[in-house]
C-alpha cells in the first residue's frame, strides 16, 4: 500500500515537472524568438482564462460555454452507449445478428464523424440535433467495437457450464457475457468519451452561438489567438476531467478484474 501511494506520488509530480517544462519553454519562445508575434504566452492565456469565468466571450462565461458543450456531449454520449452497448454485445453473442448488422457497421465505422456534417444539415438543419448526431457517431463507433470484441472473447466454456447449470440464453447472455465483457466496455467508454468531447468542436462550428467550439471559432473570424488558445486550454482540462473520472468509475466497477 506504502508503495503504491510513492508510485502515485511520484507520478503525479512528474506529470506536474513535464507540464511546468513545458510552460517554462513555451515562455521562453514566445520572449526570446519570432514566436511572441503569432501568439501570445502562457502568462497572458492562463491569465485571460482566469478573467473569462467572470467577463464573457460573445454572451457566455468561459464556464458557461463549457457547460453548454457537456450538455450536447453527454446527451449524445448516453444514447450512443445504450445503442452502441446493446448493439455490440448482440453482435459479439448471436451470430445471426452479427451476420445482419456487421457488414453495416463495418462501413460507417472508418467514416470519420466530420464527413458526416453535409448530410446532417440536409436532415436535422442547423439546430441542436446535428451536433447530437455527429457526437453520437462519433462515441458509437468505439462503444460498438469494444462491446463486440467483448463478448467475441468471452470465454465458451463459462457459457456452456451455466447452460448446464440451467440458465437459458438470456440469463447467459445477461450473467456471462455482459460481466465478462465489462472491462472491453469500459475500455470503449473511456475512448469515446475523449472522442465525443473532441467531436463537439466540430459540432459547435456548424452553427452555434455558445460553446467551447464556437469560442475557438469566434476567434478564427477576428484573428484572435489569445481567445483561441483559451478555448484550447478549456477543452483540454475538462477533457482530462473527463477521462480521470471514467477512469475512476472503471476502476471501482471492474476492481475484480484488476490484479494486485
Amino acid at each position: 500500500m506504502i508503495k503504491s501511494q510513492k508510485e502515485k506520488i511520484q507520478r503525479v509530480l512528474a506529470g506536474l515537472f513535464s507540464i511546468g517544462a513545458f510552460l517554462a519553454l513555451w515562455q521562453w519562445a514566445v520572449v526570446s524568438t519570432t514566436l511572441g508575434q503569432l501568439m501570445p504566452g502562457p502568462i497572458t492565456v492562463i491569465t485571460s482564462f482566469i478573467q473569462a469565468f467572470s467577463v464573457p466571450i460573445g454572451t457566455c462565461t468561459i464556464q458557461q460555454h463549457v457547460g453548454w458543450s457537456l450538455s450536447r456531449v453527454m446527451i449524445a454520449y448516453l444514447v450512443a452507449a445504450v445503442v452502441g452497448i446493446g448493439l455490440g454485445v448482440l453482435m459479439g453473442w448471436n451470430p445471426k445478428i452479427e451476420a445482419i448488422f456487421k457488414p453495416l457497421y463495418d462501413i460507417i465505422r472508418p467514416i470519420p464523424p466530420i464527413a458526416w456534417i453535409p448530410l446532417s444539415i440536409v436532415w436535422f438543419g442547423l439546430g441542436e440535433m446535428t451536433k447530437y448526431f455527429l457526437i453520437f457517431l462519433s462515441a458509437f463507433s468505439n462503444i460498438t467495437l469494444n462491446a463486440y470484441e467483448g463478448a467475441k472473447s468471452v470465454d465458451p466454456v463459462l457459457m456452456g457450464a451455466s447452460r448446464m447449470l440451467g440458465a437459458n440464453r438470456t440469463q447467459t447472455l445477461l450473467t456471462v457475457v455482459l460481466p465478462a465483457s465489462m472491462p472491453f466496455i469500459f475500455a470503449g467508454l473511456q475512448v469515446a468519451i475523449s472522442t465525443s468531447w473532441a467531436t463537439v468542436v466540430a459540432a459547435e462550428m456548424v452553427r452555434s452561438t455558445e460553446g467551447v467550439g464556437w469560442v475557438i471559432v469566434s476567434a478564427q473570424d477576428t484573428n484572435d489567438m489569445n481567445q483561441t488558445l483559451v478555448g484550447i486550454l478549456a477543452i483540454g482540462i475538462v477533457g482530462f476531467i473527463l477521462a480521470t473520472i471514467m477512469r475512476g468509475v472503471e476502476t471501482r466497477l471492474c476492481k475484480w478484474n484488476k490484479s494486485e
